[in-house]
């Protein structure tokens, strides 16, 4: 793998992680019910997490030589990632956003690959910050579901 294959890995994990980070905060506005205060904490708590893992993600990217990917319908593009309506129960907000955290740790699974091939230890170790902190929130929403 070269430099490329590492950029393309990050810019879709870029993709992913603002992708996720929107739909964190559709759900930290919308949610309601008996879980809303504990609920409404905790999607403000990651959507405030992953806006700062986004700038630094974008930040690798350019440190790399490489444009960093923008603009909301690229960026949906880019991910993919499936979105859910505004009136979305709770307990549904916290399956999806469960299931768009797996999404994420798989494309940084990918780029972590891709980082370790090339020889490029400082993604390789961002790519494994960054899933201990989602594979984290993971357990954190399916703990909250049992």
């Amino acid at each position: 793998m070269n430099k490329e294959t590492v950029v393309n890995a990050l810019r879709q994990v870029v993709a992913d992680s603002y992708a996720l980070l929107g739909q964190t905060h559709l759900c930290h506005w919308n949610v309601r019910g008996p879980g809303f205060f504990a609920l409404h904490a905790a999607f403000e708590g990651q959507y405030t997490e992953l806006f700062a893992a986004v700038d630094e993600l974008a930040e690798r990217v350019r440190a790399l030589g490489a444009l960093a990917p923008g603009g909301l319908s690229n960026l949906a593009r880019i991910s993919g990632m499936e979105e859910i309506a505004e009136d979305t129960p709770a307990d549904q907000m916290v399956a999806h956003l469960a299931k768009a955290n797996r999404k994420v740790i798989a494309s940084l699974g990918e780029a972590r690959k891709a980082a370790s091939e090339a020889g490029d230890d400082e993604t390789e170790d961002l790519m494994i910050a960054r899933t201990q902190i989602h594979e984290k929130t993971v357990w954190m929403l399916e703990a909250y579901l049992a």
